[in-house]
């Protein structure tokens, strides 16, 4: 019996001293790329929604629908368009990290000078917003 358990463990040995060269070699083939993909996607911050351009663009464009609203405009179409703007304006203080207060406020004057200081702030930031 004891043979046998010899025979075995030479076996295990023979087999690792075959294989051991073949998955090192794989091994440093494989590593240093792993270990760079993860490197950079660690160093280079993932962008949170869309491009600040096009925010920029849909800020623009829906000020001007606020602003081109006729007199007879319905108030639900109004306060809609207000809100969309708003969630554009806390969407690009996101990306551009300007502090604000427009989730906080009731709809009013508080809000419609937040939305000015916001808008004022991006601007000084470099973003095209009317």
């Amino acid at each position: 019996m004891a043979g046998a358990g010899g025979v075995l463990g030479n076996l295990i040995l023979f087999a690792v001293v075959c294989i051991a060269p073949t998955v090192l070699f794989w091994c440093a083939l494989r590593v240093p790329k792993l270990v760079h993909r993860l490197l950079e996607k660690r160093a280079k911050p993932q962008p949170v929604g869309p491009p600040i351009e096009r925010v920029a663009a849909d800020l623009r464009r829906v000020h001007r629908l606020l602003v081109e609203y006729p007199s007879g405009t319905p108030a639900a179409r109004r306060l809609g368009t207000r809100q969309a703007y708003d969630e554009l304006l806390t969407q690009a203080c996101r990306q551009v990290g300007v502090p604000h207060r427009l989730a906080e406020l009731p709809e009013g004057m508080d809000r419609e000078i937040e939305r000015l200081r916001v808008e004022e702030s991006l601007r000084e930031r470099g973003l095209a917003v009317p």
